[in-house]
């Protein structure tokens, strides 16, 4: 038994330094002083005063910012849509409807970017940032959609059956009642989606344009033709510590919001119903 908990705790750490060593020795060479980044040859910033002089670098993290903020916004709102109609009605339709958008999660990058090239080719649509902003759009869409039916599949119908009974409006009934029990699958396939747009660089290769590069392209293009690979590490280490401080946010957020879940309740169609039969008021059941 203590030999299978040595083998365990082995591999487990074998397993943490193959993911974390690569990226502690990225950071440590974004303050080396040699340009290869083969020995160290002393402590330096210089690699941090050519990053922030870098324009290009600077316009391509914008790029890809917007991009990223505009695909996640149209594929939150596309891709919850799409997770109502598929729950809400049945049929042949919906079964193709369905298979169009998980094909997306399984067609390969280069695939898909080469359709889409060929696609904005055809229609006389010139590759540029709005392209990139279509080109992402189309891929995030299936990632809200089956996030959002994740939660559907647990959703209690009977919920909205009584927002209806109490008097309130369609309308009513989706903001107050169902939005809030969806919006966790909601902002976690934005999350993803986010992500997923930050990080994309195949498709975006196909269908970017002249001044439209993001991030990861001008990233690639630095590694072939950029005599400052340095400055990559320091903008990888950046990137790291932006990230790490939203996942503490993050953390932090969902440390409040769970207790201001105890202290407070949230009021819901049944506590609302059983309120108002004490007033003396007639629900119907």
């Amino acid at each position: 038994m203590k030999r299978l908990q040595r083998r365990s705790l082995g591999v487990f750490w074998t397993v943490l330094l193959f993911f974390y060593v690569p990226i502690v020795v990225l950071v440590v060479n974004s303050f080396n002083a040699s340009r290869f980044s083969g020995a160290w040859q002393g402590f330096t910033l210089h690699w941090y005063e050519l990053l922030f002089r870098d324009r290009n670098i600077w316009h391509a993290l914008g790029n890809t910012m917007q991009v990223a903020v505009g695909a996640t916004l149209a594929a939150v709102v596309l891709g919850t849509l799409a997770a109502l109609a598929l729950s809400r009605y049945k049929g042949k339709i919906q079964s193709a409807h369905y298979g169009l958008l998980y094909t997306h999660l399984v067609l390969p990058d280069i695939l898909m970017g080469i359709s889409l090239l060929l696609f904005f080719i055809s229609i006389g649509l010139r590759q540029s940032l709005f392209t990139v902003f279509l080109a992402h759009t189309t891929f995030c869409v299936s990632y809200v959609a089956m996030a959002v039916l994740g939660r559907l599949e647990d959703f209690d119908n009977n919920l909205l059956e009584a927002s209806r009974d109490l008097g309130a409006t369609p309308w009513q009934t989706f903001w107050k009642v169902q939005f809030p029990l969806l919006l966790p699958g909601i902002i976690a396939g934005g999350l993803l989606s986010f992500t997923l747009s930050i990080d994309d660089f195949v498709i975006t290769f196909f269908v970017s344009g002249t001044g439209s590069d993001t991030l990861p392209v001008k990233i690639y293009g630095m590694i072939k033709r950029s005599p400052n690979l340095p400055e990559i590490n320091a903008l990888s280490s950046l990137m790291m510590c932006v990230t790490l401080l939203a996942v503490v946010a993050s953390r932090m957020m969902q440390g409040r919001g769970r207790g201001q879940g105890k202290s407070g309740g949230v009021k819901t169609p049944a506590s609302m119903a059983d309120r108002q039969e004490g007033r003396g008021g007639r629900v119907r059941r």
